[in-house]
């Protein structure tokens, strides 16, 4: 018997019960949108059927950036084209982002620096079939199963509500969405058709794609005119409790003053806070973020992701406003 048999055979006894857990979870996938949302069992089963199981996409998700130290983190996004290209954007979409601004209260710079960091204002929308990328860690990424099969059925909903063909769209490997990178259950949620054509189109309205990146910061508390973030002076050595790992602003800045973070002047001693550390190459950064901070995270739960578009917002308002300076002058 030749000696690869056995192995072969422990292979396949191996596979069998996770290929049956796939089958189990896809059929009760399906079974719960025909139940919940009225979908034709058949049709459905026939279109899961279309989905490519894709490794590289699996592979994609095992090495987020965000898992990089700030230092390796922030060059990524903290670059002069993209800072340049966010001046761009913002000329040709200023009367759209000075609209957004009065509607919604979040600033130009912020909502163009979303999209700059998302998906260089377009460029990059993303070359994953967004079904092969649902379907791909919905069935075959346990860890979070349970969110991504969430995710493909918003998105069978979403196709059905903007009449998509659901075997069409590209996204990200995470099936992210559109120009500012919108889950399904975002764009469903957030985005607004800004410009009033009967349509919320993120893929190539800019307008639309403006307005929803603004509601979606708005919705989620962001305080027009209000402060983001600041670095912390330390007058002594902290506490290793006191610095979170989130952005949760479950501190307030006179608890962090009385701790000894020497915190910005202006700001009330209630002011929901948190504080945070960023590793630098060969040292950390203490930040203290606010509620707008917080906002930020909400669109990527990450304070590396809150702080380069932060950082990036900052860098485009400055050049922005150096080139009006220099058309006035």
């Amino acid at each position: 018997m030749s000696p690869l048999l056995p192995a072969l055979a422990a292979l396949l006894l191996t596979a069998t019960p996770v290929l049956a857990a796939i089958d189990a979870d896809r059929q009760a996938f399906i079974d719960r949108m025909v139940s919940e949302h009225g979908f034709a069992a058949d049709e459905l089963s026939a279109l899961l059927d279309q989905a490519e199981l894709r490794q590289d996409i699996l592979d994609a998700i095992s090495r987020p950036a965000e898992a990089k130290p700030w230092w390796q983190y922030r060059p990524i996004f903290l670059t002069d084209a993209r800072a340049e290209g966010g001046v761009a954007y913002w000329e040709q979409n200023a009367d759209t982002l000075a609209r957004a601004e009065q509607v919604y209260g979040v600033p130009p710079e912020m909502i163009v620096a979303i999209i700059g960091v998302e998906t260089f204002y377009g460029r990059h929308t993303g070359r994953y079939r967004v079904l092969d990328a649902l379907s791909t860690l919905g069935f075959h990424y346990p860890k979070r199963g349970k969110f991504f099969t969430g995710q493909l059925g918003e998105f069978l909903l979403l196709a059905r509500e903007e009449g998509l063909d659901p075997s069409q769209p590209l996204g990200s490997y995470a099936g992210a969405l559109g120009r500012p990178q919108f889950i399904p259950s975002s764009y469903r949620h957030y985005a607004v058709d800004f410009d009033g054509d009967g349509k919320r189109d993120i893929w190539d309205n800019d307008a639309d794609v403006i307005g929803s990146v603004a509601n979606y910061f708005a919705d989620h508390g962001w305080q027009a005119g209000e402060p983001v973030v600041f670095e912390a002076q330390l007058s002594r050595i902290l506490p290793d409790n006191l610095v979170q790992t989130n952005s949760k602003t479950s501190q307030s800045l006179g608890e962090l003053r009385a701790a000894g973070v020497l915190a910005a002047n202006g700001l009330a001693d209630d002011t929901p806070a948190s504080l945070f550390a960023l590793d630098e190459e060969d040292s950390q950064s203490h930040w203290v973020g606010l509620q707008n901070f917080y906002v930020i995270t909400r669109y990527n739960h990450s304070n590396l992701y809150a702080m380069a578009a932060y950082q990036l917002s900052q860098r485009i308002k400055a050049l922005h406003e150096a080139g009006g300076n220099e058309q006035q002058d």
